[in-house]
């Protein structure tokens, strides 16, 4: 299965923060990016879209929800702290060709241990038989 793991776009950061960080919001940048991010996941065939409940990720998805006419789904597999097995978990339900998963830095690092992944960058990954395999890196939109 081919996998698009997507980090949030840019929210700012984390000390500026003074209400509950999964509140926290893309901020003018962040928005920017999740428009372009719209149209690569267009592009690259994503057809399901999931994501961390935290508000940063869900933003970043919004624009492709509305381009691709999809619904997002939620789930606590993609929020901070979870594990490769976690995300594992939820492909193994997903029943579509190609997902879309909006997550933090710290999710991508346990999927895809020791590589860089800015805020608002996707990874191309394969996953076959619960082992994850890097592809293609896209940095973040401008």
């Amino acid at each position: 299965m081919r996998v698009l793991v997507v980090r949030h776009a840019s929210a700012g950061d984390r000390e500026d923060w003074d209400g509950d960080d999964r509140l926290r919001p893309l901020d003018e940048q962040g928005r920017r990016q999740s428009e372009a991010l719209a149209a690569t996941l267009a592009e690259l065939g994503a057809d399901g879209l999931y994501s961390s409940p935290a508000l940063r990720c869900v933003e970043t998805f919004e624009p492709a929800a509305a381009l691709l006419g999809r619904s997002m789904e939620t789930r606590s597999e993609l929020f901070e702290g979870a594990t490769q097995d976690d995300v594992l978990s939820l492909l193994d339900e997903a029943t579509v060709s190609t997902p879309a998963l909006s997550t933090h830095g710290d999710v991508i690092d346990s999927l895809i241990p020791g590589e860089p992944c800015e805020k608002g960058a996707i990874w191309v990954v394969g996953v076959e038989n619960g082992e994850v395999r890097p592809g293609r890196y896209l940095p973040p939109p401008d």
